[in-house]
């Protein structure tokens, strides 16, 4: 395995590319809509089939289409030793979703570690811009955490993974949180939203000038944000003591998201003295995801999975 161009220490990320705006797992089977507000996962039926995250419709949203229903496909291991679960961000630019390789792809090598899954279907732009998207993170988040006992899950073990615009999300999923309305009639959202550690793989995080993604910034804030918005959705601006512990991966050559976003971020977490662990590949392209057909690349979820033993995320 070549080694990585530099390791410091822990972060993470998402991004990738797609044809269809929502591609669903490989071998989905029809399960019912849950008709609780808190949807419950039938274990003898295929929890691989998404389910929405707000049963009765979710906020903002301007229609009942697939694309107008955040959801979630649960992969439960046959043991988890460690009861921890990892939400899923793909990535896509805020326009589509890469639900294979940075989504299905990924809920396997999670549960082949001992470690639940859930993958995040997340609304897009240019229908939905932020906070939308936030919310149905957050939302994936405090479900995990409302069903820890029924999927075998810590409450304190629940983390986010994504992938370039994924990054963005999860990122920003770790810098702006709340810990739940203890008031609310949806036991869900009395949940905190706050994931305990991060995952961002070749992560969009700034909107700054020099290193941002443009797409992801247009499908996210819109043709015109204002600067105040793109300042707070420059989520390497955000970090604080709080912020979870975080692993990032990227490629020093990457022609789509600059190395620079999981750069500053690390470096703003290790301004804050947040654990952080970055390992950067001298040479790859963008939006590989586990990246095991590319033998430059292919060892970096062994880097992941080490982190995670040793943080007790994975057996």
């Amino acid at each position: 395995m070549l080694r990585p161009l530099c390791v410091l220490v822990t972060a993470f990320s998402l991004f990738a590319a797609a044809q269809t705006p929502f591609a669903t797992p490989t071998s989905p089977a029809s399960m019912p809509m849950p008709q609780q507000q808190s949807p419950s996962i039938d274990q003898s039926a295929d929890v691989h089939a998404f389910v929405p995250l707000w049963p009765n419709g979710a906020p903002g949203a301007v229609g009942k289409a697939e694309e107008d229903t955040p959801a979630v496909s649960v992969y439960l291991p046959a043991a988890n030793p460690t009861k921890t679960l990892v939400v899923v961000a793909p990535g896509g630019g805020y326009q589509h979703l890469a639900m294979d390789h940075e989504g299905l792809q990924v809920a396997q090598w999670l549960n082949a570690h001992g470690v639940a899954a859930v993958v995040l279907r997340y609304r897009l732009g240019p229908t939905y811009h932020h906070p939308i998207e936030l919310g149905d993170a957050q939302r994936a988040i405090r479900l995990a955490r409302a069903h820890a006992a029924e999927w075998g899950v810590q409450p304190d073990h629940v983390g986010m993974w994504g992938f370039s615009a994924g990054g963005h999300l999860a990122s920003t999923a770790g810098t702006h949180y709340d810990s739940g309305s203890a008031a609310a009639s949806d036991a869900v959202e009395r949940q905190p939203s706050r994931p305990d550690f991060l995952i961002l793989a070749y992560p969009v995080i700034s909107f700054q000038p020099g290193i941002l993604h443009s797409g992801s910034k247009k499908y996210l804030l819109g043709d015109s944000p204002n600067q105040s918005l793109v300042d707070l959705l420059s989520n390497e601006r955000q970090v604080t003591p709080q912020t979870p512990p975080t692993f990032l991966f990227h490629t020093a050559d990457d022609p789509v998201v600059p190395v620079a976003n999981s750069i500053v971020f690390f470096e703003a977490l290790q301004k804050e003295q947040v654990p952080a662990e970055l390992h950067i590949f001298r040479h790859g392209p963008h939006g590989v995801g586990l990246a095991q057909a590319n033998p430059e690349l292919s060892g970096w979820p062994d880097l992941l999975y080490h982190w995670m033993h040793e943080n007790g995320w994975a057996q």
